[in-house]
C-alpha cells in the first residue's frame, strides 16, 4: 500500500541524528521536533530539560530484526507512526532523531521521513545524504521494509540500504561479527551477497 499525503510535506533545512549520551550537547542548537525512538521501559531523557519549546514524538521498540526473547521489534505501526510525524511536521526548522546509539533506528527514519518528503528522488540519493548526516549509520533493515512497501519504493530503498550496509562492513569490518552477535545477520548476510 502507498501512503500519499495530503498536502506537501515541509522542507527540513537542519536534520540532526544522534544516541542518548550526545542528546545534551544539542539543547542549544534550536531543535523544533524530536522523534525518541527508545527501547521499551526506557524513560524520557533528562536532556531534553535543557531543550527550548519544542515538539516531541517518542515511540518504544528495540531495535532488533524480528521477534526474540523479551523483545519488541518494529512492527508496521511504528513505522505508520513515524511516517504521520513526517506529515506533522509543520514549522519544523530543525529535526532530531534519536536512539539509543544514533545508528540503526534513528538513521531508518530519517531516511524514511526523506523518502516519504522527495518521493521522486531516488533511493540511492536519500540513503548518500543519510550517510552524509551521519556517517556510521546502518539503517534498520526492517524498519525500512515497512516503510519501502508504505510509500510504494518497491524494494528500491530496502536495496539501497543493503548496499548502505555492504559499504559500512568493507570500512568496519568488525561489524559484522557485531552485529551477528546481536541477532542482525540477516542483515550482514544480504550485505556481504553483494
Amino acid at each position: 500500500m502507498r501512503s500519499e499525503p495530503e498536502a506537501p510535506l515541509p522542507d527540513l533545512t537542519l536534520h540532526t541524528v544522534c544516541g542518548l549520551e550526545e542528546l545534551a550537547g544539542h539543547g542549544g542548537s534550536g531543535v523544533t521536533h524530536v522523534l525518541s525512538l527508545l527501547d521499551p521501559g526506557t524513560p524520557e531523557p533528562e536532556a531534553f530539560g535543557t531543550y527550548g519549546a519544542h515538539a516531541r514524538t517518542t515511540l518504544h521498540f528495540h531495535d532488533c530484526l524480528g521477534p526474540g526473547d523479551g523483545l519488541v521489534p518494529p512492527e508496521p505501526e511504528h513505522v505508520a507512526a513515524i511516517l504521520a510525524f513526517g506529515r506533522d511536521l509543520d514549522g519544523a526548522g530543525h529535526l532530531l532523531v534519536h536512539c539509543h546509539y544514533g545508528l540503526s533506528r534513528s538513521t531508518a527514519a530519517l531516511l524514511m521521513l526523506f523518502a516519504q518528503a522527495e518521493p521522486e528522488t531516488s533511493p540511492d540519493a536519500l540513503v548518500a545524504r543519510l550517510h552524509a548526516v551521519r556517517e556510521p549509520a546502518w539503517p534498520n533493515a526492517r524498519m525500512i521494509g515497512f516503510a519501502d512497501a508504505m510509500l510504494g519504493r518497491e524494494g528500491r530503498l530496502s536495496e539501497a540500504v543493503r548496499q548502505l550496509h555492504a559499504l559500512q562492513l568493507r570500512v568496519r569490518p568488525h561489524l559484522a561479527e557485531l552485529l551477528r552477535g546481536l541477532g542482525r545477520g540477516a542483515e550482514v548476510d544480504a550485505a556481504e551477497r553483494g
